[in-house]
């Protein structure tokens, strides 16, 4: 399933405010357990890259989390954000990633 999650990032990549609400539901499913168990690093990063796209409500959701997050998990997926946005989260080919 990351793979087609992935693919799908980066489709809503393409736009220039484009992908935040694709950004948003990736959060949620993370932050909600939809595809499996729930990854609260996983969410707080797809709710961070959607919340630089535009969305508020990814703010929200994003500053709800981070309160059960502790300080080290916050770090990671702040890391994993920018990593994933210098890897070519603007819309570059990542399908090895």
């Amino acid at each position: 399933m990351a793979r087609f999650e992935i693919a799908d990032a980066e489709r809503a990549a393409l736009g220039s405010n484009a992908g935040a609400d694709m950004f948003f539901e990736l959060g949620m499913m993370y932050a909600t357990g939809r595809s499996g168990t729930t990854d609260l690093v996983a969410a707080h990063m797809w709710f961070n890259i959607a919340a630089m796209r535009g969305n508020q409500e990814a703010v929200a959701y994003r500053r709800e989390i981070a309160a059960e997050m502790s300080e080290s998990d916050i770090a990671a997926a702040q890391r994993a954000a920018r990593d994933w946005l210098r890897a070519g989260g603007e819309g570059e080919d990542r399908a090895a990633a």
